[in-house]
């Protein structure tokens, strides 16, 4: 299921100071990269910026070469009823398969839906998916993202 289903999202870390983030989105706006998700953390002296972008690899290629620091991971992605108890769902299936979440970001999906974006331990990955799918839980694949 893995490999049906993983994501590469993108993690920037990023300098607290002024116009970095600017930088990062410029980069990729002159390079046709279409961010599709993000989730922007930070602490006093540096960001991370997590992005799920239209093309990982060409984004990855010119953020670096830009000097930015970049990494990759796997996440993966679900669509629930945009309602109450959507979340929990899905965060009530992980937690009592004993798998731990990293951390997880969401945005609407459509009128009634909501995509929920997770990351979850590398070697509970395939565990991750297996349950969600059990359940009932729409994956979603990454051609929603990538659009290819």
């Amino acid at each position: 299921m893995r490999g049906k289903y993983a994501i590469k999202q993108l993690s920037i870390f990023l300098e607290n100071r002024k116009g970095r983030l600017k930088e990062v989105t410029r980069v990729l706006a002159e390079a046709n990269v279409n961010i599709r998700a993000l989730a922007l953390a930070e602490s006093a002296e540096f960001g991370i910026l997590r992005l799920v972008v239209d093309n990982p690899e060409k984004a990855r290629s010119v953020l670096s070469s830009e000097g930015f620091t970049v990494k990759e991971q796997e996440v993966f992605a679900v669509e629930v009823p945009d309602k109450p108890g959507g979340f929990y769902q899905v965060v009530k299936a992980l937690t009592e398969a004993d798998i731990n979440i990293d951390y997880t970001y969401a945005f609407v999906g459509g009128k009634d839906s909501a995509i929920l974006i997770f990351k979850v331990p590398d070697h509970l990955f395939e565990k991750a998916l297996e349950v969600v799918h059990k359940e009932g839980i729409k994956l979603v694949e990454p051609i929603f993202f990538y659009g290819k």
